[in-house]
């Protein structure tokens, strides 16, 4: 009855184990060097990618971005943040600011609200 416990409670654990990898979260597609914007929540739907400032976004992604990754690439002097303006334009609310290595797949009060962005030294 001993080993028939332990090896019950090995398989739950390994099984735990296993459940528990499988729910990890996979990194935004997104290249290096770009910031990229999707129109759903979690890195799904459509996909701009920016390498530059974009002071205007076009109608398909103007108000329509649910998730961001800021793949910027960092050194000295390099503007490496990335601001996200309620307006086109630069205008209005900065709704986000991203650091480098930052992946957001939802923010409620940033969600539908992008216009435009520009890459910064710092938030």
């Amino acid at each position: 009855m001993k080993r028939f416990t332990a090896a019950l409670a090995a398989t739950l654990i390994s099984t735990g184990a296993l459940l528990a990898t499988s729910a990890t979260v996979e990194a935004a597609d997104c290249r290096s060097g770009y910031f990229c914007v999707w129109t759903n929540a979690n890195f799904d739907g459509m996909k701009i990618e920016h390498s530059g400032d974009d002071h205007w976004w076009e109608g398909d992604m103007f108000k329509h971005d649910s998730s961001w990754a800021n793949h910027g690439v960092s050194g000295p002097g390099v503007k490496d943040h990335v601001k996200v303006y309620e307006g086109r334009k630069l205008l209005g609310h900065v709704n986000l600011c991203l650091a480098p290595g930052q992946e957001v797949g939802y923010k409620g009060d940033a969600n539908d609200k992008g216009g435009s962005h520009t890459w910064a030294s710092k938030c």
